[in-house]
């Protein structure tokens, strides 16, 4: 038979229906709300290539050169045409379409889904591959059907099969079909602590279907339930999009959810106490904690999918505790479990689109990157020298060419931030998006087209500077509480999320995002907002009031996250930064300064300075900050590692006692790692700013060859995988503070990969949060499909 219906399938069918079908099988089988279906088998999928006589040419073609990009991209075109174009034996044709007619009344919309057979492939080879099509009709189930199966044939999952050693001809799979829930309400169920085990549920709920919360395009309600005290936590998150089927075309959209819904609690007290049912009732059965999904509509309940929590015996337990509580300690003291709800997005994905239409009405005058998120209206003042910035009040936008540290009070007194250059990681883009201040870079001509006194609406969203004022000032929202953890309970995931801190002004700000640590804690703009070079300073001031500004800074971040790890760079400025500085006449020209005097390089070049600033680490220590680690920036080789270690103990620091490591920021640095970790470095980190414009030659503030700038180009991927695949072998961690680990995309490809540690823009780190914890729970379900 081509099909088996649920009824039919049990837990014990795996090897023919696939872990999804197995499982959806077995819950039918007990009396749980399954929605009716059925599973074309494993072995159909088989028997249609081979009966085709397809099987050879396909298992043939993706025979090839993973490393080589071109020729994966034809293996897996090919191969999915192979499949794609292949027509259905009239038979089997009705057979399908016969089952499918046997579905709610005959015209039901049903979900296809594909459900690997879990012991025939290894459990990361098709992470994130197989398709899943929603609000599918007879018309489009064959092609559907057809589809899953060519989703065995990605470029992806060749690599990852290739890359293993595993055979192609050894791989089937199944298709789920089964009636769509039209979802009022959906989420997930943890049936018990993820992390401990203990009897407290967790579930997450949102309007519509359940593809918003899984795919992480909407922040749910959060419910955390014990089941031995009788007492229910409940945090209610801003809703602002759903997933719905579309009334016209029967497929699934994303809607935006009504003001009046958006932050309205989704579960009712008697629909928890439903669901905390059926999670004991599924638990029950299985004798083990569940990861269910679910749905209502019309006051049914039905459950989708259920799958055992593995996290709870993983040996890396201790760790994702102890990262949990570290943030539940943290939200205790920013948020009162009100449910208060979130307003601010992050705008590291968005690029320059003024040409949408915008909320605001009026004319757009100029524009550029929406740089760090919001709209708000304003004074312009225009900036084109130091002494401008004193006419800056609050509430005004500055427009300048570029901004520099020593704006940084300005910045902070000001509503918005315009410039004429700069990308998304320039000095204006990292500092306004620390201060939650909205801004736009790279307009080119805002400080010629702009006036003083000029009332405007800068939205950094999309990038674009309107004429008057839109925004009514008492609408905005505190920077502070826009980054407050929607939920008490920060998502548990076993990879941290850290965040990354540009000036100790935003170590609240920071703080207040429930993160794991600081990623990155950069000393420079600490050092360049004294408006001198160092040596100036030290000449002026004395050895002793250099040291304790550097201490201050950084004290101000490690005591707002103690004992939460906070990752310090040592000084890392170009030396163009420098000469705009009092004392920078002696510093040298250089025709290209990202690629000069800067990083490790000029501290060991001026071990002088560089011991005050190691210096100030060590008195950090016997101050009692064992929370402070060291991080060197722009190193290519052991050779820098070993000469910095040697400064590190003239210091007085024991680097086999402190926490320390090495940025990965060159080519040269990522295929040096091996060397790296023999000489002693604790971790490395990547920054994803400078290795994308090394490797790929673009410079990364040139809005010029801004569109080239790719973080996710296969050749930085490639550094990546290697590097962290290299340092798993050397125990040693590895992280990511670059722009790109704010990013969806990056984010899954890091997790994927074993990364360590993400850490991440202030604003963004609520999204990376709940990425990193959908793409973990990804994983852990495919292991077990």
């Amino acid at each position: 038979m081509a099909v088996l219906w649920l009824d039919e399938i049990s837990a014990d069918d795996l090897e023919t229906v696939g872990g999804k079908g197995a499982s959806l099988g077995e819950l039918t089988g007990a009396g749980l709300p399954v929605p009716p279906g059925f599973v074309v088998t494993a072995g159909t999928y088989r028997s249609f290539i081979e009966n085709a006589d397809i099987d050879n040419e396909l298992f043939d073609v993706v025979d090839v050169d993973t490393d080589d990009s071109s020729a994966l991209a034809d293996a897996a075109d090919r191969a999915q045409e192979l499949i794609l174009e292949t027509p259905f034996p009239e038979a089997l044709r009705e057979e399908i379409l016969e089952a499918y007619r046997g579905v709610g009344d005959g015209e039901a919309f049903v979900a296809v889904r594909s459900s690997a057979t879990a012991e025939d492939l290894p459990d990361a080879s098709f992470a994130g591959q197989q398709d899943t099509y929603l609000n599918v009709t007879e018309d489009e189930l064959l092609d559907r059907v057809r589809e899953c199966w060519a989703s065995l044939f990605t470029q992806r999952a060749i690599y990852y099969r290739q890359e293993q050693g595993f055979d192609h001809s050894a791989v089937n799979i199944a298709v789920v079909v089964q009636q769509m829930v039209d979802a009022e309400k959906s989420g997930v169920m943890f049936t018990s602590h993820p992390s401990t085990g203990d009897p407290t549920m967790i579930i997450e709920a949102a309007w519509g279907l359940g593809e918003a919360v899984v795919s992480g395009a909407v922040s749910p309600d959060n419910y955390v339930v014990s089941r031995t005290e009788d007492d229910v936590d409940v945090t209610v998150a801003e809703k602002k999009v759903m997933h719905v089927k579309d009334e016209e075309t029967g497929e699934t959209v994303e809607r935006e959810v009504p003001e009046d819904k958006r932050t309205e609690r989704v579960l009712s007290d008697d629909e928890l106490s439903r669901l905390v049912d059926l999670g004991e009732h599924v638990e029950d059965h299985y004798d083990t904690p569940q990861d269910v999904e679910w749905a209502m509509t019309d006051d049914e309940d039905f459950m989708l999918q259920s799958r055992p929590i593995t996290t709870i015996e993983e040996p890396e337990n201790a760790k994702v505790e102890a990262a949990d509580s570290g943030a539940v300690n943290a939200a205790q003291g920013v948020t009162d479990g009100s449910g208060s709800v979130q307003t601010a997005e992050s705008g590291s994905e968005r690029g320059s689109d003024a040409g949408e239409a915008s909320e605001a009405t009026g004319e757009i005058i100029v524009d550029g990157l929406g740089s760090s998120p919001g709209t708000v209206s304003g004074a312009a003042q225009v900036v084109t020298k130091l002494d401008d910035l004193a006419k800056v009040g609050e509430g005004d936008i500055i427009v300048t060419e570029m901004t520099m540290p020593d704006m940084v009070p300005a910045m902070k007194r000001a509503a918005g931030i315009v410039t004429d250059e700069g990308g998304m990681t320039s000095h204006a883009a990292i500092v306004s998006r620390e201060l939650g201040v909205p801004a736009i870079v790279g307009t080119t001509n805002a400080t010629t087209v702009l006036e003083d006194g000029q009332l405007v609406t800068l939205d950094g969203d999309k990038g674009a500077v309107l004429e008057g004022e839109t925004v009514d000032p008492e609408e905005e929202t505190e920077p502070v509480e826009e980054v407050r953890p929607q939920s008490p309970v920060k998502p548990m995931t076993a990879t941290e999320v850290k965040v990354n801190v540009s000036i100790p002004e935003a170590a609240e700000r920071a703080a207040a995002t429930g993160a794991d640590g600081v990623g990155l804690l950069r000393t420079e703009h600490m050092i360049l907002s004294l408006n001198q070079t160092p040596e100036k300073f030290i000449e002026e001031n004395g050895t002793d009031a250099y040291i304790k500004e550097l201490i201050q800074g950084i004290r101000t971040v490690a005591d707002e996250f103690y004992p939460r790890p906070v990752r310090v760079r040592t000084l890392d400025a170009p030396s163009d930064e420098f000469r705009q500085l009092e004392g920078g006449d002696d510093e040298p020209v250089e025709h290209n300064p990202m690629l000069g005097y800067r990083g490790i390089r000029r501290s060991l070049d001026r071990t002088d300075v560089f011991g005050h600033e190691l210096e100030a680490f060590a008195r950090l220590y016997e101050m009692g900050y064992d929370n402070v680690e060291i991080m060197l920036p722009l190193v290519n080789d052991a050779e820098d590692v070993y000469r910095a270690k040697e400064q590190l103990k003239a210091a007085g620091i024991d680097p086999e006692k402190r926490k320390w490591g090495a940025m990965i920021e060159t080519p040269a640095a990522a295929l040096s790692v091996e060397e790296l970790a023999e000489a002693g470095i604790d971790f490395a980190s990547f920054g994803t700013n400078d290795l994308t414009q090394y490797t790929l030659a673009v410079d990364r503030n040139n809005e010029h060859v801004a569109d080239r700038f790719d973080e996710l180009h296969p050749a930085i991927l490639r550094l990546l995988e290697d590097v962290i695949e290299t340092c798993r072998e050397h125990d040693i961690e590895t992280s990511i503070c670059g722009q790109a680990g704010s990013k969806p995309d990056m984010v899954q490809f890091l997790v994927n990969q074993g990364i360590s540690s993400i850490s991440a823009n202030i604003d963004a780190v609520r999204d990376v949060q709940h990425e990193v914890k959908r793409v973990e729970q990804k994983l852990l379900l495919d292991s077990v499909r």
